[in-house]
């Protein structure tokens, strides 16, 4: 039997759908809404329980992926032993430090960790901190990693574009900062960074604004891998590199890759930088291709008269063509907002 029904019922079976599908979306909405920590508000972290978290990673969880504001992730004073990364899908985020040497984020991987397969950690696992994301800044804070002297030991891995670090250490051996991509650019200002072998090496593009760089042994400050095709690698502006007690040969660089480019100016260089400067790695062929030069550096160690006859002492007029915004300038021109 068929059901007759009037235009008024029609009518109220209609409304019903409607509001029912009204409060379906409305609860769906409510579902998948933005978590509570996406806004711009600072999260606090402290190992004490008076923040709202007590490791960083669970802070770095929180934040919502690709904002397009600025969240701020303060850290208390203290120790936290964690290994961290910043995900290539976070931007915008910096982690500030309540104390530069007492916010000290820390940990002790290092490359001949045995594995369960049977091989070795190797280099590339062993960071305390990993940023794959772009746009990231840290402040007064200290990472740190403090495994023995037994192999390489990263404690900064960066990936991202357009990484700040202001007034932060970083701690460590052989292979202390890793600048890990090609064409990234990273700004360290008022840093410390000290290490034994290689400790600041890879082939991004850095700038180095009046840090401290800290020999811990007899090796090499630097090992750049710069492409061929990058016009510019690391420069070091208005940096002092000093040394250990009993540490006196020590080179500003060897090249990882041919092309390496590194530019030591305005530098305090102190007693320990041997007199020819640089090292080839054990390759003739590398002095035809690297690309290491000096400028307007002094302090004992800034004696050019014996530099290798491959690396480059700069004009007055070549050098002030090497700015912050002509390094930075690649694809997109960017200058740190400080």
């Amino acid at each position: 039997m068929h059901r007759n029904y009037s235009n008024l019922q029609f009518t109220l079976i209609y409304m019903r759908k409607i509001l029912t599908l009204a409060l379906t979306m409305m609860s769906l909405a409510t579902t998948f809404a933005a978590n509570k920590w996406d806004n711009p508000d600072t999260i606090v972290v402290a190992r004490d329980g008076s923040g709202q978290f007590r490791n960083i990673d669970d802070a770095i969880e929180v934040c919502r992926a690709f904002m397009d504001y600025h969240k701020v992730i303060y850290v208390k004073k203290g120790t936290y032993k964690e290994k961290l990364i910043i995900p290539s899908y976070l931007t915008n985020i910096e982690i500030c430090g309540e104390s530069r040497d007492e916010t000290v984020i820390t940990y002790d991987d290092h490359a001949n960790i045995p594995m369960t397969d049977g091989r070795k950690m190797g280099t590339f696992r062993t960071y305390t901190l990993k940023i794959e994301g772009n746009s990231i800044t840290l402040k007064n804070i200290t990472i740190e990693n403090n495994a023995p002297r037994i192999g390489q030991a990263v404690a900064l891995h960066t990936e991202g574009d357009k990484l700040v670090f202001i007034n932060c250490r970083f701690l460590g051996n052989q292979d202390t900062v890793y600048t890990g991509t090609e064409g990234t650019r990273l700004y360290f200002k008022d840093c410390y960074i000290e290490g034994t072998t290689d400790f600041i090496f890879g082939p991004s593009v850095a700038w180095f604004e009046n840090c401290d760089i800290r020999d811990k042994s007899n090796s090499y400050v630097t090992a750049a891998s710069t492409p061929a095709g990058q016009k510019y690698g690391y420069v070091f502006n208005n940096c002092r590199i000093t040394c250990e007690e009993g540490v006196d040969k020590c080179y500003l660089g060897r090249p990882w890759r041919p092309y390496a480019y590194t530019l030591f100016m305005n530098c305090e260089l102190g007693k320990h930088i041997r007199p020819e400067g640089w090292h080839n790695w054990g390759k003739e062929s590398n002095e035809k291709t690297t690309r290491y030069m000096e400028y307007n550096n002094r302090g004992e160690g800034s004696n050019t008269s014996k530099r290798c006859g491959w690396s480059k002492q700069l004009t007055k007029k070549e050098a002030a063509k090497i700015t912050l915004e002509e390094v930075f300038s690649q694809s997109t021109s960017w200058v740190p907002a400080l």
